[in-house]
């Protein structure tokens, strides 16, 4: 597949598997491995309901938590289904922030991994 706007695609919703379709297993799996450990203990620290404020009480603020766990391909639509049935202690847990930004830095790691993938589709770096 010589496509990188595809692999850019592929490599964004999955982390780790535009490296791999193009024969770059050890850095997909680093990718994988770390983007996904990242997203699990987000998840776990109760990051996917995190910020507790809606878009009217900051909008700058609210659109780039958007953003950032949107980074997460497929975890994001994990993280926003999650976030659909929220516990009613989770902003008790003493990693509710945390979580958070683990949730953020996720996304905005696998955004970087996939224009890495991109680019090396498309020869700009080997």
């Amino acid at each position: 597949m010589n496509n990188p706007f595809i692999i850019g695609l592929i490599a964004w919703f999955l982390p780790g598997v535009g490296h791999f379709l193009q024969g770059r297993p050890i850095r997909g799996a680093t990718i994988a491995i770390v983007v996904w450990l990242m997203f699990v203990i987000a998840i776990v620290s109760g990051g996917a309901h995190y910020p507790g404020f809606e878009f009217k009480d900051g909008a700058l603020l609210y659109l780039l938590n958007i953003f950032a766990r949107f980074g997460n391909g497929l975890g994001a639509l994990i993280s926003f289904v999650v976030a659909g049935t929220p516990s009613p202690n989770v902003a008790a847990l003493a990693t509710f922030e945390y979580g958070g930004r683990f949730l953020e830095v996720a996304g905005l790691l696998n955004y970087l991994a996939a224009i890495d993938a991109a680019d090396i589709a498309i020869g700009r770096k080997k």
